[in-house]
């Protein structure tokens, strides 16, 4: 089986390593030749791409890009991968994207006789390093079924969901879920240094209450040290919330807190946070 991997940054680079590592023949192709390298550091079965062009032959495709405009402007066209890659092969999709452009990308790829997965990623690059990503895997089952689970735990823990809808969707209300509950930590740390409170004694005593979360157990010791060097940058958090509150406004609902958070994230992103880590969010809490 030859396979291509397009996007070898934070995740998508620890993932296709894991495949180098089990011995797969991967094909690998990043803007960033850094990125490469440190990808093909990985094994002796991995080689670099010197284009997108170079994966007609492959019979799996993953794609790890930031934006949906970056997956359709590479996949889609008179040029884009599809036009080009071999009839039955598997475009296997990882990105956080929104599930019309999920949709698209799996019409336009059925039209090539490309069979198309959705599978969003369920939490952070050192997990996806050691292969313990968490990954939702929606779309064409006889696909999934034929590259078959175990092929699927080289590089993670996979749950095949269903649509590519619900695929999407469950990335989507995590990142939603998730930013929402780093923006109400961001709040209560500056309501506590108002009160006086040390930030490190704050976090410290709110462990063992009901305030307790992921994003403060992580995220809060950050903040308290001022670093906002980026993990999830905020840009990349603001994306991910937007598209999850236009996916349910789409469901006719009105999700008034997290719209909320979306508005936080948008004026710290517009104040020039946005390469930063999300957590800094805090900044923009008055």
């Amino acid at each position: 089986m030859k396979i291509g991997f397009i996007g070898a940054g934070l995740m998508g680079g620890p993932l296709a390593r894991n495949l180098i590592r089990a011995g797969k023949d991967v094909l690998v192709f990043d803007l960033s030749k850094e990125a490469i390298d440190r990808t093909l550091a990985a094994g002796k079965t991995g080689k670099a791409a010197a284009s997108v062009n170079d994966m007609a032959g492959c019979d799996v495709v993953f794609t790890s890009l930031p934006l949906p405009q970056h997956i359709n402007g590479t996949m889609l066209g008179d040029k884009g991968v599809y036009s080009f890659l071999k009839k039955g092969a598997v475009h296997i999709e990882l990105s956080t994207i929104d599930p019309t452009t999920a949709n698209g990308l799996a019409k336009a790829a059925a039209e090539k006789g490309i069979k198309y997965l959705q599978c969003t990623l369920g939490k952070t690059p050192a997990h996806a390093e050691k292969a313990e990503e968490p990954m939702f895997v929606g779309g064409d089952k006889a696909a999934y079924d034929a590259l078959g689970e175990a092929f699927f735990k080289i590089f993670g823990i996979p749950f095949f969901v269903g649509s590519i809808d619900a695929s999407c969707a469950v990335k989507l209300i995590s990142n939603m879920v998730g930013m929402t509950n780093l923006a109400v930590l961001a709040e209560g740390i500056k309501a506590g240094q108002k009160a006086g409170l040390d930030t490190k004694l704050l976090l410290e005593l709110l462990t063992d209450t009901g305030a307790r979360s992921f994003q403060m157990d992580v995220r809060g010791p950050w903040i308290a040290n001022n670093d906002f060097d980026a993990r999830f940058g905020l840009d990349l958090a603001l994306k991910d919330v937007r598209l999850g509150c236009e996916m349910t406004r789409s469901f006719g609902l009105n999700l008034t807190i997290i719209e909320s958070a979306l508005a936080l994230y948008k004026e710290a992103s517009a104040a020039g946070f946005g390469k930063e880590d999300c957590n800094a969010v805090y900044k923009s809490v008055k």
